[in-house]
């Protein structure tokens, strides 16, 4: 038997932004799921819809679980252009990189302020929830939930770029 050995298989930077992402958007919604259906027994279908309702109103309330799947891939979209840009920055500001737990906590602080204060206000959906505990964990959720994953693999990415 011969042995053959593997090729040099590197990790490409962007695999690791889109899992930072893509765990940033899970634990995110896994919030919000969790979160309403415990105060108000709201149903997943409805959190998705809720997303969708950026971009369509309050048409999306009527589109059943099409407008909700539409809702789920525009939180995934919106959570993975989350962690693409903190890469993109991350590669010309190398404390980003360097201090990844400080930087994605700071990081979930603005995308937080920038979500609710921009991009809301100009979607269809208009303002979010002025419930104080909602608006008091998702700062934390923000920040941890979705701010650190950004860093942490955000981190992996520029290193995998540098070094590969």
């Amino acid at each position: 038997m011969t042995s053959c050995p593997l090729p040099n298989q590197r990790t490409h930077p962007l695999a690791y932004v889109l899992a930072g992402g893509l765990i940033a958007g899970t634990l995110d919604i896994l919030y919000a799921y969790t979160f309403w259906a415990v105060k108000s027994k709201i149903p997943a279908q409805r959190i998705f819809q809720d997303v969708a309702a950026g971009l369509l109103g309050e048409a999306s309330f009527q589109g059943g679980w099409s407008t909700a799947a539409l809702g789920l891939t525009l939180h995934f979209l919106i959570a993975i252009t989350t962690a693409v840009v903190y890469y993109l920055v991350a590669l010309r500001w190398p404390l980003l990189w360097q201090q990844p737990l400080l930087s994605g906590t700071i990081y979930g602080l603005l995308v937080y302020g920038v979500m609710n204060y921009i991009v809301l206000p100009m979607s269809a959906a208009g303002s979010g929830s002025k419930d104080p505990l909602w608006i008091g964990l998702s700062i934390l959720v923000h920040m941890f939930l979705i701010g650190v994953p950004c860093a942490v693999f955000g981190r992996r990415a520029v290193l995998a770029r540098h070094f590969a």
